[in-house]
């Protein structure tokens, strides 16, 4: 068994967009931040998949809460059916549509169309990056989402709950 996962850093941006994947990631809420143009979201980030041992069937996960915070986001979009009353479960996230703002503040700031497909539908929204805040050290278990307790609720804390 793994004793600890080693963070490679608390915080990942959309500069690491093509090392990070969201899949099976639980979405547990989401602001709009109107005063900083942001739309947040606290989800559970699945760091690792591990396959399983000789003689066991499942995988286990280091599984660690995040705060996922969009920037300079607008034009929001929801499209989602949770009839089973559980949640939003992540797919994938997709940028698509690049494109260079060409006037005020943010001339010169590229802007992305992201589109995150969930199991239960999709959430779309125009924005020029994002910031990926770990809250806490991930947790080695066989579930792909924490229990309420062991991530300290529903947050949108951008710094380390377990210094």
């Amino acid at each position: 068994m793994l004793d600890e996962y080693e963070m490679e850093k608390w915080i990942w941006t959309d500069a690491d967009f093509e090392l990070m994947g969201w899949h099976d990631s639980q979405i547990y809420a989401f602001a709009f931040l109107s005063e900083t143009y942001e739309f947040v979201l606290d989800i559970d980030y699945i760091l690792r998949w591990v396959q399983p041992a000789p003689g066991e069937t499942y995988f286990k996960f280091w599984v660690a809460p995040a705060t996922l915070v969009f920037e300079n986001a607008y034009d929001i979009k929801f499209d989602l059916d949770t009839q089973n009353g559980i949640g939003v479960e992540i797919q994938d996230i997709h940028r698509q549509n690049p494109k260079v703002l060409e006037t005020g503040e943010l001339a010169g700031t590229n802007e992305w169309r992201w589109v995150i497909e969930a199991q239960e539908g999709k959430i779309s929204l125009d924005a020029t990056g994002y910031k990926q805040y770990f809250r806490k050290k991930p947790f080695f278990q066989q579930e792909q989402a924490l229990e309420m307790d062991t991530r300290s609720g529903i947050s949108f804390y951008r710094g380390r709950l377990d210094e």
